[in-house]
């Protein structure tokens, strides 16, 4: 029942995204002038309308699968809820929502060097050291191939320090 829940919110969060973000969003006019040029929103509705039509194929897939099941109620969904918000799961989620709110202010290489951080403790690693060494390595890494190799523009934060760290490793490529 969860999995039915998690993807209905999700269906009705893409459908959300896709009306309100996609479909208004403004195109540049050097693309209005070329007939032939593909817009910069083409791909995201076609991702969304893409990832929607899976949902609902899934949807039909957890009903179908489920039908008949006594364990398939909303009673099951309650007592199961209990266990879902104690998971490593649901903690990995609000580690990803508290990396959403950090990222503006920290930018990219501190938030990605927290998140992995947080995610090799919750996955269990005993070496402190080792997931620190790795998290800011990987981060750094992926910060430096982005923004001097692919030329994609991270968020460097709103912290001077940081803003400033990150443009230095922009520099250096």
């Amino acid at each position: 029942m969860f999995e039915l829940i998690c993807n209905a919110l999700l269906f009705v969060f893409l459908g959300f995204t896709y009306f309100t973000h996609v479909i208004e969003a403004k195109i540049p006019k050097s693309y209005l002038k070329n007939p032939n040029v593909l817009h910069p929103s083409a791909w995201p509705k076609a991702i969304i309308i893409l990832l929607m039509i899976c949902i609902v194929i899934n949807i039909y897939k957890i009903i179908k699968k489920n039908k008949g099941n006594p364990e398939f109620g909303f009673s099951a969904f309650v007592k199961n809820s209990k266990e879902f918000f104690k998971s490593k799961m649901f903690l990995g989620m609000l580690i990803l929502i508290a990396a959403a709110f950090i990222l503006e202010p920290l930018g990219f290489v501190v938030t990605a060097a927290l998140t992995m951080f947080a995610y090799g403790i919750l996955l269990g690693e005993k070496k402190i050291w080792r997931i620190a060494l790795i998290s800011v390595g990987v981060a750094l890494l992926m910060h430096i191939l982005f923004s001097g190799l692919l030329n994609v523009t991270l968020p460097r934060g709103t912290v001077p320090f940081l803003r400033n760290f990150a443009l230095f490793l922009e520099n250096l490529f």
